[in-house]
């Protein structure tokens, strides 16, 4: 099964791994095509009713693969208003080939005739909530011939269906409208909410890699949009919880967390090194706790802390004298938040019992010392984490050449990054920006996200500077690294 969400990020990094989506939509089209074949014989009539986006788009394909059905074309909308290249450019190959296209402004106007085969193609997968006019109307239009004997066929969702949850939403008149479709024709993978319409789905394989889904790529980042209306806090609130031996460990991350787009981020870190923290940066919020170390004495007041943050990095600077990780096990006994957890605290996850959601970020080392697996080929290794990361119960970020990220179900791969990433801090920078990204999104995708920025921000980096890189450098391109462009 497949999300909404992650197949418009698979989609996009087909395209970066030389796959365009014009290719994938000629697969698409021809994938319906072969079902209609499969549901009417030779001569049958055959009506595409197509929205003005990609799903539009693969009706448009399809339509030429039918030369031997009376095929009509109805697009809702008209042609100027099409919303990609792709799709505009399969119209126009319609038009060339004198294939009936039709523009219906106004969706009182449609008039689909009689025929045997309906293909709802009005919107995919990326759409949500209730129908809109002129689609609103269309469907209703469909869903009457489709009761009345055509067989209807639907591209990737019956549109009006959430493919993720298969619910239709009520529209301002409290009516649920949606395509009443025979069967589905869907690509790839199975989307979530299919089952529930108890319809026949036919799933297409229209030659998007494996590597689209285990590679993270420029997909991944299109989750990071942001809401234009959003305010102060919305994007997240941050705790680093680190320091002690250390000073830049805890400095490196929190800064980090700024750059990876978290709105606050708070450091929690003894008095002792405080001050040094504050110096660093006048974006962050500093509280210093009495002591030289961290320890169990300040549990309480930094679970309050915690407490008001979306998110908490744990573990940069902070050592593993005896009594810290006393602090980071009863810490992460009663914490129920989000967590990512590195350096030193990672070696007490394994003994914790804890509601807490975690992203653990090891090294191949630190992942030894927490119980878990090694393997010098990343194929082996991937394996073995995933099957780790079941056995935890916790999203595991394991870094190295080819970062592995796993949370027991899911695996990721990410290979940006280079040698020059070998300085100290990097990891520290890393921790941070999962922190600020765990935030907002689900432990993998913050995870798998914050590794393929990092790798790139460090990339960026190394071109500019060679392999003198440090750890601010990466900092500096984080944003740039985010962008999804």
């Amino acid at each position: 099964m497949i999300t909404a969400d992650r197949m418009a990020a698979v989609d996009a990094n087909a395209a970066a791994l030389g796959v365009p989506r014009k290719q994938l939509m000629e697969s698409s089209g021809n994938a319906v095509a072969r079902e209609v074949r499969a549901h009417a014989e030779p001569g049958a009539s055959v009506a595409l009713v197509c929205g003005r986006g990609n799903n539009g788009g693969d009706a448009f394909v399809a339509a030429r693969f039918l030369s031997e059905y009376e095929v009509t074309v109805h697009l809702l909308g008209r042609p100027e208003s099409i919303a990609t290249n792709i799709a505009r450019e399969n119209w126009d190959a319609l038009l060339e080939a004198e294939i009936d296209a039709r523009s219906v402004a106004d969706a009182a106007d449609l008039d689909l005739g009689d025929p045997d085969v309906i293909v709802d193609a009005m919107l995919g997968t990326g759409v949500t909530g209730a129908l809109r006019e002129p689609e609103r109307t269309a469907a209703r239009r469909v869903t009457d011939l489709g009761d009345a004997g055509a067989t209807v066929v639907a591209v990737d969702v019956p549109s009006g269906v959430d493919a993720d949850t298969g619910d239709v939403a009520a529209n301002e008149a409290g009516e649920r409208v949606a395509v009443h479709a025979d069967r589905v024709v869907t690509f790839h993978d199975a989307k979530p909410g299919l089952p529930e319409l108890g319809i026949p789905v036919t799933v297409a394989d229209i030659g998007i890699p494996e590597a689209a889904e285990l590679f993270t790529g420029p997909g991944d980042l299109i989750g990071l949009d942001r809401d234009p209306q959003s305010h102060k806090g919305d994007h997240g609130k941050v705790l680093v919880v680190g320091g002690g031996p250390y000073t830049g460990a805890p400095t490196l991350a929190a800064r980090a967390a700024l750059r990876a787009g978290a709105d606050l981020v708070r450091v929690a870190c003894p008095e002792s090194v405080a001050r040094e923290v504050q110096g660093f940066s006048e974006n962050l919020i500093v509280h210093g706790f009495p002591g030289e170390t961290l320890a169990p004495p300040h549990l309480d007041r930094i679970a309050d802390l915690a407490a008001g943050q979306d998110a908490v990095v744990f573990g940069p600077g902070l050592g593993d004298a005896d009594a810290t990780l006393s602090f980071v096990e009863r810490f992460l006994g009663a914490y129920e938040g989000r967590a990512v957890v590195d350096a030193d605290a990672l070696q007490v996850v394994p003994e914790v019992d804890t509601d807490a959601t975690l992203v653990c970020t090891p090294h191949q080392g630190e992942l030894r010392k927490m119980g878990g697996p090694s393997a010098e080929d990343w194929r082996e290794r991937a394996d073995l984490v995933r099957e780790f990361a079941a056995e935890l119960g916790h999203t595991l970020l394991v870094k190295g050449a080819y970062d592995v990220i796993a949370d027991g179900d899911d695996l990721r791969v990410n290979r940006t990054g280079n040698p020059g990433m070998t300085v100290g801090g990097t990891g520290d920078v890393l921790a941070g920006a999962v922190g600020a990204l765990a935030a907002t999104q689900d432990p993998l995708d913050a995870a798998a996200v914050g590794a393929y920025a990092n790798g790139r921000a460090g990339d960026a980096a190394v071109e500019e500077r060679g392999y003198g890189l440090v750890a601010t450098d990466l900092i500096d391109r984080l944003p740039q690294a985010l962008r999804n462009e």
